[in-house]
């Protein structure tokens, strides 16, 4: 029987099975107007393929909990009834055809207002027609040709806590059954976690429990308000790339410091930890290729109590069983292979011996 197949139970949530998909940033919500931000033809029909497909739990891409914290003008957010009500669409869809709705919610800080990547390689919008001031926990802008972000404030830093949780309160009036929250990728939590981008002296930054404490306020504000049944997720960049490197005199997030804090984050309610790595530093020297990041959620997985999903350039039906039935990772998340081939999970499932799952209409042609 195929691992990759068995369900996986988190809490009361039964997923149906372990290939499950990635956030993908659309870059085609309305960037202002009524429909800001919420999801429309586009994103259905994206998020439906990989229902079809056999997806078992499909992530939508990094939401923002305000306006100021999407990566562009063009991102989908959560912080209105508008957007919760097109969500719902979307979930319906998902849950009728057997693939868990989930969300990842987010927040850009100092990589915010920037252009969609095939426009002008997500360079900085500015004080354009849709740009605004980024956010960040220090002013550091991420490479010369960013914008400088402002500094938080203890009252930003709390704001941001309460629309973490408002949005979480609207993913679930929408239907979604698992949340993620970013914190991976050089986005603002991120930046808080890293001692490359967190330079604060307050209560925010300085030591681990400094740097982390942002982060677990919102994984607790999030589980304050998510029903104890369902599961939350993480996001985690578990390296920068930087202190692990000899060659890069640059200190950041490193291994260690994930295991020690998934300890943390399953203390505080997270149930699967979604590990990839990198995006907080510029010119970080990443080594890619096939599994590349799977060694990041093994040792999780190996050194904590907390499931884990695994990432990076799987993309084939052997390797990803691999991943499971050797016990690397619980779940695996795909991203690019599954843009390419959104029947990814029913091609995988007839390939290694399990039953794929076509919806009805599609049994006579299969």
């Amino acid at each position: 029987m195929s691992e990759l197949f068995a369900p996986l139970t988190l809490r009361s949530l039964t997923v149906p099975n372990r290939v499950w998909m990635a956030p993908m940033c659309q870059y085609s919500a309305a960037p202002d107007g009524p429909d800001q931000g919420a999801p429309n033809d586009w994103h259905f029909a994206h998020l439906a393929a990989r229902a079809v497909g056999g997806t078992g739990l499909a992530l939508v891409e990094a939401t923002g909990v305000t306006p100021e914290g999407r990566i562009s003008p063009y991102d989908l957010g959560l912080w209105n009834s508008r957007q919760q009500e097109a969500f719902g669409r979307v979930t319906r869809f998902l849950d009728e055809h057997g693939t868990v709705p989930a969300i990842q919610l987010a927040h850009a800080g100092r990589k915010a207002a920037t252009e969609r990547t095939w426009v002008d390689r997500g360079a900085p919008i500015g004080s354009g027609t849709y740009g605004w001031q980024p956010q960040a926990p220090s002013a550091l802008a991420f490479d010369d040709a960013s914008l400088t972000p402002q500094e938080m404030t203890a009252e930003d830093i709390q704001l941001v806590v309460r629309r973490f949780a408002e949005s979480a309160e609207r993913a679930l009036a929408a239907g979604f059954r698992a949340v993620e929250v970013h914190g991976a990728h050089g986005y603002l939590i991120n930046e808080f976690l890293s001692p490359f981008t967190n330079r604060r002296t307050d209560a925010y930054g300085g030591s681990f429990e400094g740097r982390t404490r942002f982060a677990l306020e919102v994984v607790d504000a999030v589980r304050a308000v998510w029903p104890e049944e369902l599961p939350v997720l993480f996001r985690i960049s578990a390296t920068d790339w930087l202190t692990e490197n000899p060659e890069d005199p640059r200190e950041g997030w490193t291994a260690d410091d994930t295991v020690r804090f998934a300890k943390e984050l399953h203390a505080h309610g997270v149930d699967l930890l979604d590990t990839s790595t990198g995006g907080n530093a510029p010119k970080a020297r990443i080594t890619t290729g096939p599994n590349y990041q799977v060694p990041f959620a093994e040792r999780v997985k190996q050194e904590t109590d907390i499931a884990v999903g695994a990432v990076g350039e799987i993309t084939g039906a052997r390797q990803a069983e691999e991943i499971i039935a050797s016990g690397r990772a619980d779940a695996v998340l795909l991203g690019r292979e599954l843009l390419r081939r959104p029947y990814w999970a029913n091609e995988a499932a007839a390939e290694l011996g399990a039953e794929p799952t076509w919806p009805d209409p599609y049994h006579r042609a299969v």
